[in-house]
């Protein structure tokens, strides 16, 4: 069921049908010829993230021993990210209701047991006011949603393949996370596992 908070959380379960679903897994296999998944490291501990990573748009969120931020460039190689595809920018436009278009597609793939994401939120933008539009395929993410404060109470429940949520107003800074994926509730990837899709605004517009 769709379901809009007091705090601008939308949860929109089957947003996507499956046509619509294996479109983008092609979208983001030919994203990730161009740039490859990476598997990031923490700034403090310099402990590898759980997920691997990749991105589109003219920044692309990466995280090393020096800081968490936004590059014009891959790490790896110096080549601009890819460019958002369409159906992406489509996605964005129609969900977020913003002005101004995505600068960055963030590609998290959990690929399998083990894989989470721990509590944080999304603060290295410069521009607040911008909704993030998050898009699932794939296995099942029992995800964690805070409030904007770390100790704050949370709630989790499970988020399927299609569907997108988008934080919007209070809730674009609510700490969140992903505590586990039901390995194998989806047949949507060839090899399995989960891609999440966030469409983020990071500079003013």
């Amino acid at each position: 069921m769709n379901r809009v908070t007091d705090d601008g959380f939308r949860f929109l379960p089957g947003h996507l049908d499956r046509a619509a679903q294996e479109a983008l897994v092609a979208v983001v296999a030919r994203i990730a010829e161009e740039a490859p998944f990476t598997r990031f490291v923490m700034p403090r501990t310099g402990r590898p993230f759980s997920i691997d990573m990749t991105n589109a748009g003219s920044l692309g969120w990466i995280a090393d021993r020096q800081s968490y931020r936004y590059s014009p460039v891959q790490p790896a190689n110096g080549r601009p990210w890819p460019a958002i595809p369409e159906p992406l920018l489509r996605l964005w436009r129609d969900l977020s209701g913003y002005a101004h278009d995505a600068e960055c597609c963030l590609i998290n793939h959990y690929r399998g047991e083990g894989a989470r994401l721990s509590l944080h939120r999304d603060e290295d933008e410069e521009d607040f006011d911008a909704p993030i539009v998050n898009i699932s395929l794939g296995d099942t993410g029992i995800f964690r949603l805070g409030g904007p404060a770390r100790r704050d109470p949370t709630r989790s429940f499970a988020v399927e393949s299609g569907t997108a949520m988008v934080f919007a107003g209070p809730s674009r800074m609510f700490y969140h996370g992903v505590d586990r994926l039901r390995v194998g509730s989806s047949r949507l990837l060839p090899e399995g596992g989960r891609l999440n899709l966030t469409l983020r605004r990071v500079t003013r517009g």
